[in-house]
């Protein structure tokens, strides 16, 4: 179906199904497809579509950008990075007499002061400022929820991989993937309540699962945003 709203055409398909009520669905090369009940209406699925467009446009942008693979990034004014799941931009500031590189926020930027003017410094100093950052959100959400647990990490470690937001071994020894400050805090949370579940039981069996839901019930929307977004946190 082809239809043109707000200056712009929409083309999309619908598929007539016994179900209660209209779906909109964006598969990942950000083909638009609608889900509606048995004999509904043209003008009921496009009021649907019109009313959310918007939303349907940020997905359609989303799964056509992750198909691109991770972010290549630029190390310079006005490049934006993820923290705390807002995009912030850099304030790049050159300066050769600073002893140490180091990156704070102040406002709504991450505020760079490096000694050379590289990229390769610029880079480095992010990452130890994720790194840090990591660390302390991680062990501040253990301490708010240790309350809830019998056993206690023996330790707590911030790491670079590549395939896990977490880990939590049989010696209660709990890492941490550095990316994790660039989600927004819920999600830290979530990670964070995964991983100390995992000192409870070390598997993903019901009993796992039940313990994350009593104390994370909407843990599902924060693993879907981790899905949707990791493309994105990138240094």
């Amino acid at each position: 179906m082809i239809h043109k709203y707000s200056g712009e055409t929409i083309s999309f398909d619908v598929q007539y199904k016994k179900r209660s009520a209209i779906g909109i669905y964006v598969d990942v090369y950000g083909n638009i497809e609608v889900h509606a009940p048995k004999g509904t209406l043209d003008a009921a699925v496009l009021y649907v579509i019109e009313e959310n467009w918007e939303l349907i446009q940020q997905k359609v942008k989303e799964n056509k950008e992750r198909l691109l693979g991770p972010q290549v990034k630029q190390y310079e004014q006005g490049e934006t990075f993820l923290y705390l799941g807002k995009a912030c931009p850099l304030n790049v500031h050159h300066d050769p007499q600073a002893k140490q590189d180091s990156v704070r926020m102040k406002g709504n930027e991450l505020h760079v002061v490096v000694a050379q003017l590289e990229e390769e410094k610029i880079k480095q100093a992010l990452k130890r400022f994720y790194y840090r950052q990591c660390k302390a959100l991680v062990e501040k959400r253990i301490s708010v929820h240790q309350k809830h647990f019998k056993t206690k990490p023996r330790s707590i470690r911030i790491t670079d991989s590549k395939t896990t937001w977490g880990t939590c071994d049989s010696g209660l020894r709990l890492t941490f993937n550095w990316r994790l400050a660039m989600a927004p805090p819920r999600v830290i949370d979530y990670v964070v309540v995964h991983e100390m579940c995992h000192m409870v039981h070390l598997n993903h069996d019901r009993s796992f699962w039940r313990l994350v839901g009593k104390m994370v019930p909407d843990y599902k929307e924060d693993e879907g945003w981790l899905a949707r977004s990791s493309w994105k946190m990138t240094v």
